[in-house]
C-alpha cells in the first residue's frame, strides 16, 4: 500500500502514485481508500465511450482500454483495470475525474483550472481548455509565486465568515511544448501526457505550497483579438456563471443529485470574493506580462 496527501485527503492506495506526496505519518487517520481490483473479468471490454452512472451514492465510469472506476461515499475509489492498460492512462483519469466525483461527494467544490500564492493567499485561474490557465500558472511560479493546484482546484467553501480555502493537489503541471520553451523550461526532460504527443508532465516541488490556503479571489482567463490584454470584475450574477461554468466536470452535478449543493456552494462563494474576467491576446506570449498585472490587482495597486 502507498500513501500520500492529495487535496487535503490522506489517501491510502493500492496503486503507485508517483505524482503526489507521500503522507509522513501512515497512522494517520485515512480519508480515502483506492483499491486495486484485479478481477478483470468484470471490466465489459466494449469499445464504448466513456460512460458516468450513479446509483446509491455511487458513481461508475468506464473508460475504453483504460480501466472502470466506482467512486463511493467521498471516501472509497475502486480501479478494476482494463487487461494491459498503462498505468499513466489510468492514473490520468483516477487523478482527473475520480478526484473530481469524490471531491463533489464530499462537499467539497472542484473548479476547473490552477490556484497560485500571491501574498500568503490563494488566487484561482479557471478558464476554457487551451484558455491558458496552466501556462499562466507556470509563469507565475516561474516569478517565485508558487503553485497550489493545477487542473483540479479544491475548495472548502465556508459557511461562516471566514475565507473559503484551496487545498493542494499534487506537484505537476500539464503543459504544451510550446509553453515549455517560452517559459525556458526546455532543458527538462518530462514526460508527455498520455497521447498528446506535444503535452508534457512537468514537475513543480520546488515550487509548490503545501498548505491550504484562504482562497482571495477567481480569474477567469480566455483569449481575443485586441493587441493588449483586458481585466475587468464580473457583476454577481457573471461571477455565479463563471463558478458554474468552471465547477470541474460539471455534468456529474445532476448525475449525483447535488444540484442544490452546488446552487450554494457557488453562490457562496460568488457573495465571498472577487471574481474578474481576463482576456488576454491571441497572438504573441504574455504570461508574464499578466502575472504582474493580476499581483497589481491582488495588492490593490
Amino acid at each position: 500500500m502507498y500513501y500520500y496527501r492529495l487535496f487535503g485527503l490522506n489517501v491510502r492506495s493500492g496503486i503507485a502514485l508517483p505524482e503526489g506526496f507521500e503522507l509522513q505519518n501512515t497512522n494517520a487517520p485515512i480519508d480515502v481508500d483506492i483499491e486495486l481490483n484485479h478481477r478483470s473479468c468484470e471490466f465489459e471490454a466494449s469499445g464504448e465511450p466513456a460512460g458516468f452512472e450513479a446509483a446509491d451514492g455511487e458513481m461508475r465510469f468506464r473508460v475504453p482500454e483504460t480501466a472502470l472506476y466506482r467512486i463511493a461515499g467521498g471516501s472509497r475509489v475502486e480501479v478494476t483495470p482494463w487487461p494491459g492498460a498503462e498505468e499513466a492512462r489510468i492514473r490520468l483519469y483516477l487523478l482527473g475525474s475520480c478526484m473530481g466525483a469524490l471531491l463533489m461527494q464530499r462537499g467539497i467544490l472542484p473548479l476547473h483550472g490552477s490556484a497560485v500564492v500571491i501574498e500568503g493567499k490563494a488566487y484561482a485561474i479557471v478558464g476554457q481548455s487551451g484558455a491558458g490557465k496552466s501556462t499562466l500558472a507556470a509563469a507565475f511560479a516561474s516569478a517565485g509565486y508558487p503553485l497550489v493546484t493545477d487542473d483540479v482546484i479544491a475548495v472548502s467553501v465556508s459557511h461562516a465568515q471566514e475565507a473559503s480555502k484551496v487545498y493542494p493537489s499534487y506537484p505537476q503541471q500539464k503543459l504544451w511544448e510550446e509553453s515549455i520553451e517560452q517559459l525556458g523550461l526546455a532543458s527538462g526532460e518530462y514526460l508527455s501526457v498520455y497521447q498528446r504527443v506535444n503535452k508534457y508532465a512537468v514537475p513543480v516541488r520546488s515550487r509548490f505550497h503545501l498548505e491550504p490556503l484562504p482562497l482571495a479571489g477567481v480569474i477567469e482567463l480566455s483569449e481575443f483579438s485586441e493587441p493588449e490584454p483586458e481585466i475587468r470584475s464580473c457583476t454577481a450574477l457573471e461571477a455565479l456563471h463563471v463558478l458554474n461554468v468552471h465547477t470541474y466536470r460539471n455534468s456529474l452535478v445532476p448525475l449525483l443529485q447535488l444540484n442544490e449543493w452546488h446552487f450554494q456552494s457557488i453562490a457562496r462563494l460568488a457573495s465571498q470574493l472577487p471574481v474578474y474576467q481576463l482576456r488576454r491576446p491571441a497572438n504573441g506570449f504574455t504570461a508574464f506580462s499578466l502575472v504582474n498585472q493580476i499581483v497589481s490587482l491582488s495588492l490593490g495597486r
